[in-house]
């Protein structure tokens, strides 16, 4: 069985190294014709560090994040509202790490084309449709008709060419932007915009709290999320509301530049002792700008021998820190199914099965958790306790779950 996967981000990556554990071959293709350690930081949650660590890279992301050891909530002057401990000081088997975007990437990257071969990732290659038979005599296991294999149709983004590629399964991984949902989905909806534009960049500056710590503050409208990522970087974001939520109409790009101008102007006087938050934002190389965006959540991700994963999927909100590690999750869940099932739809609705409504919830909690204004510590004990638990990330959940690597037959 040959698995495409439209989409060599975090989840498209994670996806081809789980299905190759499961001794399923995969091919990525990337629109991208480079794949550079762009973007910011980002943290992978306990549940996504538990399955890339049984993937064997552990080790590889203690070398590149930083373990997370608290989330303080303090006020603009930095004064102390309520913290908890994160990762392994909560109870977790597994560590909360904060990493670079891109870095995280590139060591996906390395392993893929280690385990997989050099050719398994082919960049400057666009998913532009797709086409699967209702019958075929090719079964992904076992005797009987089933559906037919899937052709998709990829353009050489360099040769302006459009050749014809046939799989077992295709898997759309492409993001926010996903061609791969838009034909699955052409009514699917537009982007929803919360009102909230963000500011995001990694600045060189001087270790605060324990040096792991992650700060949230929050001052009416305003919000700022700090923590380091590793090289002596802090990461940062500021949020701003400045609209009311409504579909969003523009771009949505991530990699759009920001100006300092812009949102200095929010935080210019906030005083958080020694982590100095003007400076933070002056001192970044480059800011990042966005609309904060997600998606109603889809009745049915795909159809036959093709279906979505991660952003392309279940588009969510940051403020659950969790849309990174969702689609860790969605890969290995992925690879479990069509490892365990006896045909390649028969697996793909069983994945969809175990894992749409699980991120749909979690798209209506970081939803909930956006707009909730308590900031008492009983407000944020109880909201942060609550989204643990609807996002599948409670302690004693984790820790007791069976592993999703199949057991060999």
């Amino acid at each position: 069985m040959t698995v495409l996967i439209a989409g060599a981000g975090i989840g498209g990556l994670t996806a081809a190294l789980s299905l190759h554990a499961v001794g399923i071959d995969a091919t990525v293709v990337e629109s991208a014709r480079e794949i550079r350690p762009l973007g910011v930081g980002i943290n992978l949650l306990p549940h996504a560090v538990r399955e890339l660590t049984e993937l064997g890279l552990g080790g590889e992301l203690a070398a590149i994040g930083v373990a997370t050891a608290e989330n303080v909530y303090c006020d603009r002057y930095g004064r102390r509202i309520f913290a908890e401990p994160r990762g392994v000081a909560q109870g977790y088997r597994w560590p909360q790490y904060s990493v670079h975007r891109g870095e995280l990437q590139l060591l996906l990257l390395e392993a893929v084309r280690e385990r997989l071969g050099g050719d398994a990732v082919r960049t400057g290659a666009r998913v532009e449709d797709f086409a699967q038979e209702e019958f075929g005599s090719v079964p992904a296991r076992g005797p009987g008709p089933g559906p037919g294999p899937v052709r998709a149709r990829l353009l050489d983004r360099a040769k302006g060419t459009v050749e014809e590629v046939a799989a077992e399964a295709l898997i759309g991984a492409d993001g926010l932007h996903s061609a791969v949902r838009a034909r699955l989905h052409p009514d699917g909806g537009p982007l929803l915009w919360s009102g909230i534009r963000m500011w995001r960049g990694t600045t060189v500056a001087a270790p605060f709290l324990t040096g792991r710590s992650m700060v949230i503050v929050r001052d009416g409208d305003a919000e700022l999320i700090a923590y380091p990522i590793g090289r002596g970087r802090i990461n940062w974001v500021c949020q701003v509301r400045v609209s009311e939520p409504a579909p969003l109409a523009g771009d949505a790009a991530w990699n759009r530049a920001g100006r300092v101008a812009d949102v200095l102007p929010y935080f210019a006087d906030w005083r958080l002792g020694r982590l100095d938050v003007p400076g933070l934002l002056t001192g970044s190389e480059e800011i990042l700008e966005y609309p904060m965006v997600d998606r109603e959540p889809l009745p049915s991700w795909g159809r036959g021998r093709v279906t979505l994963l991660g952003d392309a999927a279940h588009p969510m909100y940051p403020v659950g820190a969790n849309g990174a590690s969702q689609a860790v999750v969605d890969a290995r869940v992925l690879a479990y199914h069509l490892a365990t099932a006896s045909a390649v739809p028969e697996g793909l609705a069983r994945y969809e099965a175990a894992r749409r409504e699980a991120t749909a919830a979690v798209v209506r909690a970081n939803r909930a958790m956006n707009e909730d204004g308590g900031r008492t510590p009983r407000d944020l004990a109880r909201v942060t306790d609550t989204y643990r638990h609807t996002s599948g990330g409670a302690v004693r959940e984790l820790n007791t779950r069976p592993s999703l690597t199949p057991t060999r037959r």
